[in-house]
């Protein structure tokens, strides 16, 4: 008899494979595989147990294959499947729980998701230990439910083992668990308004498919006393860039690149990288690692045909072959390069008296405001220093609703909380007073919202050039490439500022044939937020229309 794998170091070797380039992956599966090796090291917040990773992946090889032609009776994990294991239940906290209560997986259709989804049900039903783990199989429909139901419930009728040592009875719409009193059902959005309370795991499938938040936000809030819950959402891409789906796509992107710290929060996204060709043959495995197991490559080829000359189908092909969302901003400015720009010992006094140009973009009612001063260091290099301000009464209520930290960003000091529910102008006002004071203020430029117009008026006298500055193409695109350009090149330099660092990440950018530009957010989602972005643009159009600085040495304009 054949000895078990090593399922841990099969985890990590997959890692290091995706890591060292021997298996093509795409930047936020190479993330994840940086996160995995990354958090190993972790002693203290939580353990990694080989043993764990053993017990989930020999459980599944003991399943059969219910679906489709296979080599083998049994199913057989691929290294990626037993990477995402080894991860959801190979990390351990001090209670021995998982540490993951969250998991976000986005692949490819045909790549076995629905499977994977239907053993892990039974597994969570009877290897756990849980008295009476209600586990449920969600989705918008009843038989969108069943594509993780059924198989599972086949597995139950063809492993008699299994059965009989779990004492399991299979029902048309039900496994039920007499050893421990758990059961798995199928529901679907109207079934889970009374039925989705105290769930052990709750498995939504598709949840692109989601045309609003009802279902996901019943089963979110449903766990109740469950000491070990676990949501494990699957689904290919979609096109609602405002849903659910693809707001758990943003906060899985941002705890991938480390803008979020989310440490229950797992994620996993294959998909294409922006300036992939999707017909070179060379990058589907990025969005489809089980391409030549379960996703067959000359099938594929025909898709790929069918596809470069039906643009009807390249949508098709886009979305659901290799895993692009449609209707979707991409990205403008790299994070990572945002990042190598930070300089967190920056401190104001260290400008006392220098030349200051500010950009504020104001907020309406209880929303963020944004206030950026611009420096130039000793090489014209521009210097940015960051405020952010939300009413101290919304903190709680935007901590649930965008995935942002807002209270952890107050405690560190990235995010200033003025009192009440409305943003307070007063306090703006004194903190710009105190820059005027301590520096040599050029110019304060305003977005044009209408709440601006009380702090133009008040500084109008104490200010040299105190104005406006519309959003549009025309004005920020000189800003706007200059800001892009000096952050790819590293001819910049800021404080660090973590709200900033999450609204780098949520900026995109509109380019026009003219060659003008416009930044905007990364998705309609309102959450979003690019305030801090737009500040800094509005700092460096005062800094690139008001004259040379005093301490400067050219006359004239000064352009940087």
């Amino acid at each position: 008899m054949a000895s078990a794998p090593d399922y841990a170091a099969v985890a990590l070797g997959y890692a290091d494979a995706v890591l060292r380039g021997r298996i093509v992956a795409c930047k936020l599966v190479k993330a994840a595989c940086y996160r995995f090796k990354r958090d190993l090291r972790e002693k203290k917040r939580w353990v990694f147990s080989p043993a764990a990773v053993a017990h989930v992946c020999g459980f599944v090889e003991l399943l059969p294959h219910v679906e489709g032609t296979w080599d083998s009776a049994r199913i057989r994990l691929e290294p990626w499947q037993i990477f995402l294991l080894a991860n959801v239940f190979g990390f351990r906290l001090p209670d021995g729980t998982r540490r993951f209560r969250n998991v976000y997986i986005e692949v490819a259709r045909k790549n076995a998701k629905s499977t994977l989804s239907s053993v892990i049900a039974l597994y969570c039903l009877v290897m756990e230990g849980e008295l009476g783990p209600k586990v449920l199989t969600a989705a918008t429909t009843g038989d969108q439910a069943r594509h993780v139901f059924d198989p599972a419930k086949l597995m139950v009728r063809r492993t008699p083992d299994l059965r009989d040592a779990a004492e399991l009875t299979v029902y048309k719409d039900a496994i039920v668990c007499d050893m421990n009193g758990g059961s798995i059902r199928p529901i679907n959005a109207e079934a889970g308004k009374q039925d989705g309370k105290n769930p052990h795991l709750v498995v939504i499938d598709e949840l692109h498919a989601h045309k609003d938040r009802g279902l996901y936000d019943v089963l979110a809030s449903a766990f109740g006393s469950r000491r070990n819950p676990l949501m494990w959402m699957i689904t290919t891409a979609g096109y609602n860039t405002q849903g659910v789906c693809y707001e758990q796509r943003k906060i899985s992107e941002d705890v991938l690149s480390g803008t979020l710290e989310a440490n229950d929060y797992f994620a996993l996204i294959y998909t294409l990288d922006e300036g992939d060709d999707p017909f070179d043959e060379a990058v589907w495995i990025k969005a489809n690692p089980n391409l030549g197991v379960s996703v067959l490559l000359p099938q594929f080829r025909g898709y790929a045909a069918i596809a470069k000359h039906s643009v009807p189908s390249q949508g098709e092909f886009k979305t659901k072959r290799l895993n692009i969302w449609l209707n979707a901003v991409s990205s403008w400015l790299d994070v990572a390069k945002w990042d190598r720009c930070a300089d967190p010992a920056l401190r104001r006094e260290q400008f006392a008296g220098r030349d200051c140009w500010i950009g504020c973009d104001l907020s309406d009612k209880n929303d963020i405001t944004a206030v950026c001063l611009q420096f130039l260091d000793d090489e014209w290099h521009p210097v940015l220093l960051f405020r952010f301000y939300l009413p101290a009464d919304v903190v709680g209520e935007r901590a649930h609703t965008t995935g942002a930290h807002y209270l952890d960003w107050a405690t560190s000091g990235d995010l200033t909380l003025t009192e009440g529910d409305w943003i307070s102008r007063e306090k703006i006002l004194e903190d710009l007073r105190a820059d005027i004071a301590m520096f040599n203020v050029r110019s304060i430029l305003f977005d044009q919202f209408s709440g601006a117009q009380m702090l133009a008026e008040a500084l109008k006298d104490e200010v040299e050039h105190v104005g406006f500055y519309a959003k549009t193409a025309k004005n920020f695109t000189a800003p706007a490439t200059e800001f892009e350009s000096r952050i790819l090149r590293g001819r910049l330099r800021h404080d660090g500022n973590k709200v900033m660092r999450w609204m780098v990440g949520n900026a995109a950018v509109e380019r026009r044939v003219d060659k003008s530009l416009l930044p905007k957010k990364s998705s309609r989602d309102s959450t979003r937020k690019i305030d801090g972005v737009d500040a800094a643009l509005l700092a460096s159009a005062g800094a690139m229309t008001v004259a040379v600085p005093t301490n400067g040495p050219v006359a004239g304009f000064y352009m940087f």
